[in-house]
């Protein structure tokens, strides 16, 4: 299975002023860590999924990305700042340090958190909802291990929720 390693984040979450949803997913996986972006793995229906929800083009630079979240009023980070791991597998997370998404939501508009799977709606609820005092809404994953939802499922729950809070 591999090694456990100990990992942090190394890139900022995406928010602006304007910012009133916030998407968190777990951990960057070993290909968005390399592209030091969120939802790198080109299987990862993310992207294609906010653009669905939207009725946009699917953005393919890091700047496209950006865009299409800030124009939505959306932010996206992670419940994990750092921990230890085996690759990208979320069911070997350990030892976790979490982001400082307290402090997030007192500099920004965000009154609305959405978990992307369980994994980060149960590590959101263990070590940051003390801290905010806002339930997460927990959606299903949009990671490629999730393939029993559909990228129409997803588009339904997702744009349900996300377009419920304009």
């Amino acid at each position: 299975m591999g090694e456990y390693q100990t990992v942090r984040h190394t890139f900022e979450p995406v928010w602006n002023a304007q910012s009133e949803i916030l998407i968190l997913g777990t951990f960057p996986s070993v290909k968005s860590r390399e592209n030091q972006f969120y939802y790198g793995h080109p299987q990862n229906r993310f992207w294609k999924l906010l653009a669905a929800v939207y009725r946009e083009t699917e953005p393919k630079t890091i700047d496209e990305k950006k865009s299409l979240v800030l124009r939505h009023r959306l932010a996206v980070w992670d419940v994990i700042g750092q921990c230890d791991i085996i690759g990208s597998a979320d069911s070997s997370i350990r030892n976790v340090v979490a982001t400082d998404i307290a402090g997030l939501l007192k500099v920004s508009g965000i009154h609305t958190i959405l978990a992307n799977g369980a994994k980060a709606y149960a590590l959101y609820r263990q070590h940051q909802l003390e801290k905010t005092g806002i339930e997460a809404v927990k959606l299903p994953s949009t990671s490629p291990a999730n393939a029993v939802w559909t990228l129409e499922r997803l588009r339904e729950v997702w744009g349900r929720e996300l377009l419920a809070q304009k």
